[in-house]
């Protein structure tokens, strides 16, 4: 059965709950990528303690700090910071008792020089594993972002897949803004890609649409998943309870989601 998850809100976590106790949904929680939010103790505490209040589905995730988090910049100060931020990403992890924490490769793909493309896979295989090795307890898994093609990121695949808790997290409404069709990225990630984000789009912004709002092929994702990565979990990335109920109809009638 597949372990699919929704974006909770917060101020309306009754009507989530709803929707986890009808269809077995885990939660990944955005409430914790906000710079504002790590650095203000109180309002952190607060919010964790208001998700522990309720029932939490057994499985969940969280989406780790990514506003300009470079860990591996040559500025040691900018490294210090984005070292800082992925910790505090984990510890809300650990509190909450999630499974894992999506982080984004946040790779320039206009930066495409081969020295600067070989320095970044170096750098990244070196600093992930570190992390990776630390947090034994916890999956780490990282999202393409800017990511124009899955190349950089099967290096990583096949450099850290040794480590039983790293994974790729395969964004395919990002996927499918590059230049490579989605399809080919989930045949080259696949047996690295251990949870998938799904939304829509025009095929040219990052709209985070409802599923099946936008232009993705919806079918020939279907295809690849089955094909290729069955076992990853899936999050419906869109956070308004319209677009989750629309994405969830359409999942349903296509028949990815049981009924």
């Amino acid at each position: 059965m597949k372990q699919i998850l929704i974006v909770p809100d917060i101020n309306n976590l009754d009507a989530d709950m709803e929707l986890v106790d009808r269809y077995s949904f885990g939660f990944e929680y955005n409430d914790f990528f906000y710079p504002d939010v790590l650095d203000d103790e109180k309002r952190l505490n607060e919010i964790i303690e208001k998700y522990k209040s309720y029932k939490l589905p057994e499985y969940s995730t969280v989406h780790g700090a990514f506003f300009d988090v470079i860990p591996f910049s040559i500025d040691s100060k900018i490294r210090e910071i984005s070292m800082l931020r992925i910790e505090q990403s984990i510890d809300v992890a650990l509190r909450l008792g999630a499974k894992a924490v999506i982080f984004h490769t946040n790779y320039n793909p206009f930066l495409n020089s081969a020295i600067y493309v070989e320095g970044w896979i170096k750098e990244n295989v070196k600093i992930w594993t570190e992390v990776v090795e630390k947090y034994t307890d916890i999956n780490i898994y990282l999202e393409n972002m800017f990511d124009m093609t899955p190349d950089i990121m099967l290096k990583l695949g096949e450099s850290l897949c040794k480590y039983e808790n790293f994974g790729i997290c395969l964004d395919y409404a990002h996927a499918s803004l590059g230049k490579v069709q989605p399809h080919i990225w989930v045949e080259k990630l696949g047996k690295y890609i251990k949870h998938i984000h799904i939304n829509d789009n025009d095929l040219v912004s990052d709209l985070h649409l409802a599923w099946g709002d936008g232009k993705i092929k919806r079918e020939l994702f279907y295809e690849s998943y089955e094909k290729f990565m069955s076992s990853a979990t899936v999050l419906i990335e869109t956070s308004l309870m319209e677009n989750k109920l629309q994405s969830i109809n359409v999942l349903k009638k296509e028949g990815f989601i049981d009924k």
